[in-house]
């Protein structure tokens, strides 16, 4: 439950999720938009992948990033639950309708 938390707490993985909510982006495309290399992105990519909060899918040679919308939503709304009744009932729905398992990755 931490990790989402953790990974956000870097303000250049605040700019990554920014830019990929405008859709899916390559690493390089994403790269462009940092004074920073390309290693450094990677890196970065990484730790927000393993929080749950990107997912990268493999197009021919390019790897596509894009945000991983339900996990973000189910990781506020679960730390949200303990101080608000509505996240708590909105979170309890998720589960409801399966709404909080992982999406399966289609080849």
């Amino acid at each position: 439950m931490n990790e989402p938390f953790k990974a956000l707490a870097s303000e250049p993985r605040r700019r990554i999720l920014n830019y990929l909510a405008g859709g899916p982006m390559t690493v390089g495309e994403i790269a462009a938009k940092f004074d920073m290399a390309l290693p450094s992105i990677s890196k970065h990519l990484s730790v927000l992948k393993e929080a749950g909060l990107i997912r990268e899918q493999k197009r021919g040679q390019f790897v596509l990033y894009s945000i991983a919308a339900d996990n973000l939503v189910n990781s506020l709304y679960g730390f949200l639950a303990p101080f608000c009744p509505d996240a708590r009932r909105i979170a309890a729905e998720r589960r409801e309708e399966g709404r909080d398992a992982p999406e399966k990755e289609t080849p």
